[in-house]
């Protein structure tokens, strides 16, 4: 699975499958897509017939919920087995975002109590029932409708109009107007959230999206923009200038007449962003709900291991390597010999005439940074080679590797430690399959593993692969 860039272009592309989906959530739209995906880095991926919406930041990957054209739930979950793939490819730690509360049950079944949930706040949608806004009912509408009676009164000479290309410059000078009144006022975030007004503004074309404005005493002083995904109209730019009472009122229920036709049941009106003032004014409106956004962050067992294990088999103990063995860890490393089947080469990433002590600094960052457990087998307390767990996945799962120095070779070591270290991954870590690959041409390292009891599942032109589960 390859991520790519989510530009307009892709987003154009995959207009109908984003305006089928049906989360109701803001975040899965081609509007929120297209005004903050620069600023999210936003990628997409297909796998399984379904798209896969990935953003960045603070240097961490987030993944979206699998979206299926056809709500196909199967596809969807197998296209979660490639996320988890291809975060176990990449040494990528396995994030969700904006997760729909219908699908926290989903994932919850699937990683257990292995995982972080939160679910912040500021960034739920409002969710309102459309004939509310259209018809603002009984008593407790009776302040909007008061507003926009006012508006009315005032401006007898009104107008809601749908928005045409005619009309552009028109928009324009009153979104300019509108932006410096914000400026003005130095809140945080104005400059980006006008970005993103404007950029809707010139692509309302293109994007397909729903606009129309508000025309009183001669001038425009209200303008709306969103676009219908599945059963919601997602509102998302609404502004209206200050000095006209009850604009902002009259501007969403005359949208709201005008746009939201009989295949809409709900508007989206998006979230607060944490402003208390505009939190205020959003459950004035009465939400039929607020819309909760998890974002999860999957663990595996391998992340709670604060330091390495010792390991004691018959013969050998499996430990951390000590400082006294940099020397002889770090010859192992350079035999090229040994490590042509390894996988790996220090060169590729040591700096140039490295000392002993880099290569022990190195396992021990890659466990820090957990992304492999990397033990020393010993034998009458000298370092004979390497075993290591590493690609740790996110159903279990984990690939083993080992390598024995060849003055060591031909003693069964091999087969021992990975008997050793395999009985230690599934009783202590929780791991349900081992997994391992050697080449065709390393007989060794083939016969080391069958002996172990894994079993072939597969090969390709080059490696044979294996696998053990706890049962076998």
């Amino acid at each position: 699975m390859r991520f790519e860039k989510f530009t307009v272009d892709h987003i154009l592309r995959f207009l109908p499958v984003l305006r089928a989906q049906n989360t109701r959530l803001s975040n899965y739209t081609p509007g929120t897509a297209f005004v903050w995906g620069k600023y999210l880095d936003t990628h997409f991926a297909e796998a399984e017939g379904c798209l896969i919406l990935r953003d960045r930041y603070v240097k961490q990957e987030y993944f979206y919920y699998p979206i299926s054209p056809s709500g196909d739930e199967e596809a969807q979950r197998r296209a979660l087995c490639a996320v988890e793939e291809y975060c176990r490819n990449e040494n990528v730690r396995l994030h969700f975002t904006a997760v729909p509360r219908d699908k926290l049950p989903e994932l919850v079944l699937r990683y257990g109590s292995e995982l972080h949930l939160s679910d912040i706040r500021r960034w739920r949608d409002y969710l309102y029932e459309k004939e509310n806004f259209q018809n603002y009912p009984g008593g407790r509408y009776s302040g909007q409708r008061n507003h926009v009676n006012k508006f009315k009164k005032t401006y007898p000479d009104w107008q809601f109009c749908a928005y045409t290309p005619a009309d552009a410059a028109e928009v324009r000078a009153f979104l300019e107007e509108y932006a410096a009144s914000q400026y003005a006022k130095e809140e945080m975030y104005a400059d980006e959230e006008m970005k993103g007004a404007f950029a809707l503004f010139e692509n309302i074309e293109k994007l397909g999206l729903s606009a129309g404005f508000l025309r009183a005493g001669g001038k425009i002083v209200a303008f709306s923009a969103g676009e219908v995904c599945g059963d919601t109209m997602f509102v998302h730019v609404e502004k209206a200038l200050r000095g006209y009472p009850g604009a902002y009122p009259a501007m969403a229920q005359a949208f709201a007449q005008a746009l939201c036709g009989e295949n809409v049941r709900y508007i989206n009106r998006e979230d607060d962003s944490g402003d208390m003032g505009l939190r205020k004014s959003k459950l004035q409106y009465l939400p039929a709900a607020l819309l909760d956004k998890y974002n999860i962050a999957v663990k595996r067992t391998f992340d709670s291991l604060s330091e390495l294990p010792v390991i004691r088999t018959d013969r050998l103990v499996l430990k951390e390597v000590a400082d006294e063995d940099a020397a002889a860890f770090a010859a192992m490393d350079k035999d090229d010999e040994l490590n042509r089947y390894w996988g790996a080469n220090w060169r590729d990433y040591a700096p140039k005439n490295p000392s002993d002590k880099w290569f022990l600094k190195d396992i021990r960052s890659d466990f820090k940074k957990k992304r492999e457990l990397p033990l020393g087998i010993y034998f009458e307390n000298a370092l004979v080679g390497e075993v290591v767990l590493h690609r740790f996945g996110y159903q279990s799962e984990a690939e083993i590797g080992m390598r024995v120095m060849r003055p060591w070779q031909g003693r069964g070591f091999a087969r021992e430690a990975l008997l050793g270290l395999m009985e230690y991954g599934f009783c202590k870590l929780g791991l349900e399959r081992i997994e391992a690959c050697a080449y065709k041409e390393n007989a060794p390292s083939l016969y080391a593993l069958k002996s172990a009891g894994m079993r072939p599942c597969g090969e390709d032109n080059e490696k044979q692969y294996f696998y053990k589960t706890a049962g076998m």
